[in-house]
């Protein structure tokens, strides 16, 4: 990023974790963006019996937003702490930031103690804990519901102490939409919010477009 003063401000994206039980939110702030981001979308069908016939009109309905994936890989790298003297970044790295994005993936452990304790009491169907809500905030327009299905850590270099110092993370996430957490859910508005946008900005593309070939159609009549 230039030093020039005209030039614009990036925003950096972020994974954050919300927990109603922790009131500490989870933020993973990007330090580099990544310069590719894959999103894979795959339609969501009504799914029907092979052995009866399916009328032609239910071939065209669709039975919820598409299913989709993002795939990207950040850095994370203490260079910049570490020639400040930062202390965190001195005494462990960037331990501390692969910690907050693996715990995304943990269940809490007072959580477990407390299910162990049920357990061992005679309570025979203890519920599982639950994830935090965790979003995906790729600048204003892209602040999505995910679910984090993998990643790998590559750390890269390590201090004298072994704490790893850079590390490159390829993680891998699926969309949740209103379908998976229910649209009243803070989840589903704001996936709802999002499809409204993108609804608004397709639609922005066609009158632009419209408008093109309108043009286009009037040169070549001559008019």
């Amino acid at each position: 990023m230039t030093s020039f003063p005209g030039s614009p401000r990036l925003l950096k994206g972020a994974i954050v974790g919300v927990d109603l039980f922790n009131p500490l939110a989870s933020v993973i702030l990007f330090q580099y963006n990544p310069e590719t981001l894959t999103r894979s979308l795959t339609a969501r069908t009504p799914q029907h019996d092979w052995r009866q016939p399916t009328a032609q009109t239910e071939q065209m309905r669709l039975a919820g937003p598409p299913e989709e994936t993002i795939q990207l890989e950040i850095e994370i790298d203490a260079a910049d702490q570490l020639e400040e003297a930062d202390l965190s970044a001195t005494k462990l790295g960037v331990y501390p930031a692969l910690a907050s994005l693996e715990m995304l993936l943990y269940p809490k452990a007072l959580a477990m103690i407390t299910n162990n304790a049920l357990l061992r009491g005679g309570i025979k169907e203890v519920s599982a804990p639950k994830a935090p809500l965790t979003m995906f905030v790729w600048g204003y327009k892209r602040v999505l519901p995910v679910r984090i299905t993998g990643f790998s850590i590559t750390e890269q270099a390590f201090d004298p102490g072994l704490n790893p110092i850079r590390a490159s993370v390829s993680l891998s996430m699926t969309v949740l939409n209103y379908q998976d957490l229910g649209l009243l859910s803070p989840g589903g508005a704001l996936f709802m919010a999002h499809q409204v946008a993108k609804e608004a900005m397709a639609t922005l593309n066609s009158l632009s477009n419209a408008a093109s070939v309108s043009v286009s159609a009037a040169a070549s009549l001559g008019v």
